[in-house]
């Protein structure tokens, strides 16, 4: 039964599998042997046989396990047969040594017991080191050998607790960091809520600064325009306008007598012929004045340039 749970050889089954996939049909002395194994199995463990469909692949499969397992049993059942009859062979074996040792005074009951003792420990000693008869040289051998195994051990146990203190240290090292870490997260957790406090205090203060930006590029725009508008232009600088104001002031003053004059002309007779005569005096004169304006103007830009 401990074939079935095991299994059968991998191999087996699929040499059985091609073979039985070239049968046709039931084979009637398998089907009996088949149930004759399973019947055997089930009764020694006190269990029905469970109901199944005998089908081609079934009966086949079963068939190589029970043969299997047929022929593990009898290889089983010789080793067991040859163990016993070893076993046999050491009890006549020991019988023997008894009398004999009984013949010369060496019986159990009449030794004393610290010797049977010793004995005891001896063959103990011999199990343990797996010795087989009494030489010494067998006996030092295997204390040699014992010897060695021990030394082996020790090396590896030195090795083991070198790897050991590494461990421990690299462990050492991971704890503290894992302290440094948690302290870290522990300090940024707290930093959280004032970062977040003067975040929204940044973003107060961009949404401010946008809505400025955007008012100074329409004020500057407008502005501009204006400046378009009245003719600026990148040449006129502060000081040409500090200059052409004061051209103004002097052509003021000079102008300033023939206003007067054409005032005074106001209370003139209505005489028609000395009136047009006198305007256009005038005129002559508010012209030249007017050229010389524009002749200092072009003079204070050409020198501005």
């Amino acid at each position: 039964m401990s074939d079935i749970v095991g299994g059968p050889d991998p191999s087996a089954i699929t040499s059985v599998t091609a073979e039985s996939s070239k049968t046709t049909g039931f084979d009637a002395n398998r089907i009996s042997e088949v149930k004759a194994w399973l019947t055997s199995q089930f009764d020694a463990v006190g269990k029905d046989v469970p109901d199944f469909e005998y089908t081609p692949r079934s009966i086949a499969e079963l068939h190589k396990i029970a043969t299997l397992s047929q022929a593990k049993t009898q290889a089983s059942a010789i080793v067991a047969n040859d163990y016993r009859q070893k076993a046999a062979e050491y009890r006549s074996q020991a019988a023997r040594i008894r009398e004999i040792l009984e013949s010369v005074g060496l019986a159990e009951e009449s030794v004393p017991s610290n010797v049977v003792s010793s004995a005891h420990v001896l063959a103990k000693v011999a199990n343990l080191l797996d010795v087989r008869d009494t030489e010494l040289s067998s006996f030092l051998v295997a204390v040699a050998d014992l010897s060695l195994r021990k030394t082996a051990v020790e090396e590896k146990r030195a090795k083991v607790q070198q790897e050991s203190k590494v461990l421990l240290e690299y462990t050492r090292k991971a704890i503290a960091r894992l302290t440094y870490l948690k302290r870290t997260l522990s300090q940024l957790e707290d930093d959280i809520a004032p970062c977040e406090a003067q975040m929204e205090n940044w973003k107060t203060n961009l949404a401010i600064m946008e809505s400025k930006e955007r008012q100074y590029l329409q004020e500057y725009g407008y502005y501009k325009a204006v400046l378009n508008r009245v003719g600026y232009t990148p040449e006129i600088s502060h000081g040409v306008l500090v200059e052409m104001a004061e051209h103004k002031k002097d052509l003021e003053k000079k102008t300033k007598p023939i206003l007067d004059t054409l005032r005074s002309y106001q209370d003139l007779p209505p005489d028609k012929a000395l009136a047009a005569l006198a305007i256009e005096d005038k005129k002559r004169q508010y012209g030249a004045a007017e050229k010389y304006l524009e002749d200092v103007l072009q003079s204070a830009l050409a020198s501005s340039e």
